[in-house]
């Protein structure tokens, strides 16, 4: 529970919060700007972007290489097309240099790559990866593939993966075409919003139906499986604290039943109640302690396997421990002194004459 909810709290370095996508073509795409004006009459409309996909999960692949260096470095990167309004619809930190522009997306108009001008934007990881501090990688030239431009700026490392995985060298680079529409909302009166660019779209692509989505819905969609296993763990958890409470509650009473003239003869000779409620409860709790001595070790030694999956992690803290075992003590006093304290309160006569 710890690790899912650090998941859902760390900051992932852009801003997923109502953001909407929406899925594109190339249709679309030639009518863009037409379509990014109309959204943004809306006052709760902040910004409208163009990628090729959505940040949650990015997954184009290729390799960049330093043009003009002494010694040329070439790195496998990971790669992210987009408008020049992505960084803004993202809310992704720059460190150094200057953002893409409209007049950007300008020097790519040529069917033949090798004539246009790109400007890139890496991320802190792949500069350092370059051998630049992110001021010296300004202005330095380089090639990915057939596009040959220059470093514009340098943004601040945000998680384009699974936690799961380390951040990675990654470059932002300009296109005027892409597969989703990144829209930027300041989250008031979301069912009005999302009703006006309906309307907008079906005005301006009616070819294409209207389907959206969230980007935090995306992002925890990722972690399906491990919430998946979280409430599996609870609700067999609670079932296991249930059946081990039964059978404590069981064993106490059957004890208890084989102790009854022992229980009144002590009454007898004097013996408190919270005496007589110890003696029937410490063999008991005995276990308990026995118990919590065998599992801690294991459950440190399966939970630790289990988070080796994450590279960006919690540690697992002492205090879960004896949280754990103060709680498990608890339950069991609970249990076992239910039965206790009412053997305890028997009248003495009558557990003398019990046989």
């Amino acid at each position: 529970r710890n690790q899912m909810n650090y998941i859902q709290t760390k900051k992932l370095g852009y801003d997923k919060q109502h953001v909407i996508w929406l899925p594109v073509d190339g249709k679309i795409t030639q009518n863009l700007a037409t379509l990014k004006n109309e959204f943004k009459q809306n006052p709760n409309v902040q910004s409208v972007s163009l990628a090729y996909e959505t940040p949650t999960f990015i997954q184009w692949g290729d390799g960049i290489q330093t043009i003009g260096a002494e010694v040329p470095v070439e790195k496998m990167v990971t790669a992210y097309p987009g408008d020049a309004d992505l960084v803004k619809t993202l809310d992704i930190q720059l460190v150094a240099g200057k953002d893409l522009v409209e007049e950007d997306l300008k020097l790519i108009t040529n069917q033949d790559e090798t004539k246009n001008h790109h400007y890139f934007l890496l991320n802190e990881t792949l500069a350092k990866e370059l051998g630049w501090k992110p001021q010296e990688a300004i202005g330095k030239k380089v090639g990915m593939g057939s596009r040959r431009g220059e470093v514009k700026g340098v943004f601040r490392d945000f998680h384009f993966a699974s936690m799961k995985q380390p951040i990675g060298p990654l470059v932002i680079f300009p296109v005027n075409w892409g597969n989703v529409l990144l829209v930027k909302t300041t989250g008031n009166n979301l069912p009005q919003t999302l009703s006006f660019l309906e309307n907008k779209w079906k005005t301006l692509a009616p070819h294409r139906p209207f389907r959206y989505s969230f980007l935090d819905d995306e992002y925890n969609q990722m972690y399906a499986n491990e919430h998946r296993i979280s409430r599996i763990f609870t609700v067999f958890a609670a079932l296991a604290i249930f059946l081990a409470c039964l059978g404590l509650f069981g064993l106490v009473a059957y004890t208890t039943a084989q102790r009854t003239k022992e229980i009144g003869i002590r009454k007898v000779l004097g013996a408190s109640i919270l005496s007589i409620t110890t003696l029937l409860s410490k063999d008991f709790l005995k276990l308990v302690f026995i118990a919590i001595i065998i599992a801690s070790p294991i459950a440190w030694y399966a939970m630790n396997t289990w988070l080796k999956d994450f590279v960006y992690r919690i540690e697992i803290p002492w205090w879960i421990f004896a949280l754990s075992a103060f709680t498990a003590i608890g339950i069991a006093c609970l249990t076992v002194s239910f039965q206790s304290v009412k053997a305890a309160l028997m009248n003495p006569v009558k557990s003398l004459k019990s046989e």
